[in-house]
């Protein structure tokens, strides 16, 4: 059913597109999607079975055998790549709208949300553009070179958080390298990706060439996984189930990138500037409902300052506007689902049974007794012994501990199974150099929140992912690297068996 409060234009149905066409489930199965500030069903989606897969991967290996994508110049396939750059940004404020409305996320954090995506097509066409393949001389006798080649089908698995960027962050890649895809997103947030089909066809994209499958994980994405004709995949979601992935692709041998769960660590030492640092433990894990991979929901401060810190921290939570996501005043919105808001709820109530003490937050606003809202919510004395200390928790709420030294500093950063991120303020240079180079994360700032270049990696270490995506490591990715070795001296080559 449609809700008076829906964006304009939402479907009743969100159906597949395979093929160049707008198709619902072979069998007919949907499911429900919520409005994250009621939990009221506003539509329905199609529900992606195996043979829905099945369907998809086909369309998309006969694109790419047939419709030219893989073998078209790479300047040709750049156009093509701004041309829907272009498109993104003509829609969007419906964007914004529709992922708002969607996710829960308020209005002004998604604004850019489209920009963003843009800017990923275009950095991608310009990537490939410039893309050199080496060439090694040895002497005047041989000459090796590589060619690149697009792997095939990619599967692409999206998070609901952020979940329009987040797709065109492996689309764009994918895409210019030549690969055909089939995308799963996120059946919590599926609403905003069902602009992508029209934008692609503007802009010249084959049919066949870019496919998406609505459905659960379990379901449309285990098919996926384990499907003989994927030989690439590229998931963002939570540790747990990236293991569940990697055991079901072990079979076909297939190409793995995965960036996982967090725990990531901001470390705040005496010297830093303290109201940069503030403001960006804030940030951090407070943007974005604190729905965020990389959110620095561990905040290590020194003990030296620990105590006003925590005190302003859990001032500034305090005065955070909560309210519904389609409100510009709005700094925290619902949180993406009630399962969801459940599973942090019950976090909150974990931390405070093992001793930790509530700052502020921890229940649900007065004036919003319905959907999935939530405080922010400051925890102060955690140790690595409270369950907020290690787990996951992907929401407003942050786990405050002091500690006594740069070594402790170092050793409580990486006393965690995770690795994606970690944040370090100093105004000690030497210092914090030194705490980077120890602290065990695959993406480190040093005086600032995660202000990311597109040139550089990206991905986690330990619990935090496989592989590393952004900038040339996303072509190496969606491509083979051929060698050919050819030998150009006259004679030379070892002989046997010939007369003497």
């Amino acid at each position: 059913m449609q809700m008076s409060n829906a964006p304009e234009q939402v479907p009743e149905l969100i159906t597949h597109y395979i093929g160049g066409e707008h198709v619902p489930s072979a069998g007919g199965q949907t499911f429900g999607v919520l409005d994250p500030a009621t939990n009221t069903e506003y539509t329905r989606a199609a529900a992606g079975q195996a043979a829905d897969v099945d369907r998809a991967v086909a369309a998309a290996a006969e694109a790419f055998r047939e419709s030219g994508w893989a073998d078209m110049r790479n300047r040709a396939r750049a156009g093509v790549l701004n041309r829907i750059a272009d498109g993104i940004e003509a829609r969007g404020e419906q964007i914004a709208r529709w992922e708002s409305f969607d996710t829960g996320l308020p209005i002004s954090q998604v604004e850019q949300q489209a920009k963003r995506a843009a800017e990923n097509f275009r950095f991608f066409a310009d990537l490939i553009v410039v893309q050199t393949e080496e060439a090694y001389r040895v002497a005047d006798v041989q000459l090796n070179y590589v060619v690149r080649k697009p792997k095939g089908v990619a599967g692409l698995i999206t998070p609901w958080n952020t979940p329009f960027m987040l797709e065109s962050w492996k689309l764009a890649p994918a895409l210019a390298s030549g690969c055909t895809v089939v995308l799963k997103p996120a059946e919590w947030s599926p609403l905003s990706v069902s602009l992508l089909p029209e934008i692609f066809a503007e802009a010249g994209v084959p049919a066949g060439v870019f496919n998406i499958v609505h459905g659960i994980g379990e379901q449309a994405g285990d098919a996926l996984v384990r499907h003989p004709d994927v030989p690439v995949l590229s998931f963002t979601g939570e540790t747990a189930t990236g293991q569940v992935i990697m055991r079901n692709a072990a079979d076909g041998l297939k190409g793995l990138s995965m960036e996982l769960g967090g725990k990531s660590p901001n470390i705040i030492f005496a010297d830093a500037d303290l109201d940069a640092a503030l403001d960006s433990a804030i940030f951090g894990v407070f943007s974005l409902n604190g729905e965020r991979c990389t959110a620095g929901s561990r905040v290590l401060v020194h003990r030296s300052i620990y105590a006003d810190f925590v005190r302003q921290l859990g001032k500034r939570a305090a005065r955070f506007k909560v309210g519904p996501p389609g409100d510009r005043s709005t700094e925290l919105g619902a949180l993406i689902h009630p399962e969801h808001f459940d599973k942090v709820i019950g976090h909150v109530a974990k931390a405070e049974a093992e001793g930790a003490r509530l700052v502020t937050g921890g229940k649900r606003p007065d004036h919003l007794p319905d959907g999935n809202f939530l405080e922010p919510t400051v925890f102060a004395d955690v140790t690595p012994e409270h369950t907020l200390f290690r787990e996951e928790v992907f929401g407003p709420v942050v786990a405050v501990t002091p500690f006594d030294d740069e070594a402790e500093a170092v050793r409580l950063a990486n006393d965690t199974k995770y690795g994606l991120a970690a944040y370090v303020w100093t105004n000690d240079l030497k210092r914090g150099l030194r705490v980077a180079n120890q602290v065990e994360a695959g993406m480190l700032w040093l005086n600032s929140h995660n202000i990311r270049d597109l040139r550089t990696p990206f991905g986690g270490i330990k619990a935090s992912g496989v592989g590393h995506e952004g900038g040339t490591r996303s072509i190496d990715f969606y491509t083979d690297q051929r060698i050919v070795h050819a030998w150009i001296a006259d004679g030379g080559l070892p002989r046997f068996g010939g007369t003497s």
